[in-house]
């Protein structure tokens, strides 16, 4: 089995300015069961300030926030995408965030890596990081 590994991820100092200038997170995948980390994280993030949207093919709330079955359906502006999907699907989650114009940060959670991607949303001028928990991050840098 073939691991990928980062080969664009943003530095401290850009996690920091991240987690400054974000307001409003649509979390790919966030699941209703609070033992998933999409669940824990995103809880957290409300907690301490953030905007969640949840983007789920289930469910009609989670968190207490309206869920949404695709980035395309939220009406109101996303800073950024918390992406809890497996590193294949992460191509489609940019490809999305990139036709909405206004998403300025991809995400990609412990674990999660897709360089294509990565690049992609790079050159569509967004912050990228790969790899790192929001959570831990948050509470590490902000």
């Amino acid at each position: 089995m073939e691991c990928e590994f980062p080969t664009i991820n943003a530095d401290i100092d850009e996690i920091k300015r991240i987690f400054k200038e974000v307001k409003t997170i649509a979390v790919i995948g966030l699941s209703p069961d609070p033992s998933k980390a999409s669940h824990r994280v995103a809880k957290y993030l409300k907690e301490v300030g953030y905007k969640i949207i949840p983007v789920y093919p289930k469910e009609d709330e989670i968190l207490g926030e309206k869920v949404y079955r695709s980035l395309k359906e939220i009406p109101v502006c996303v800073d950024m995408v918390d992406i809890f999907r497996k590193s294949a699907a992460v191509k489609a989650v940019v490809e999305a965030s990139i036709a909405r114009g206004d998403v300025k940060v991809v995400w990609m959670q412990a674990g999660i890596v897709n360089n294509e991607a990565a690049a992609m949303a790079k050159e569509h001028g967004m912050a990228v990081v790969q790899s790192r928990c929001a959570m831990v991050d948050h509470r590490d840098y902000a």
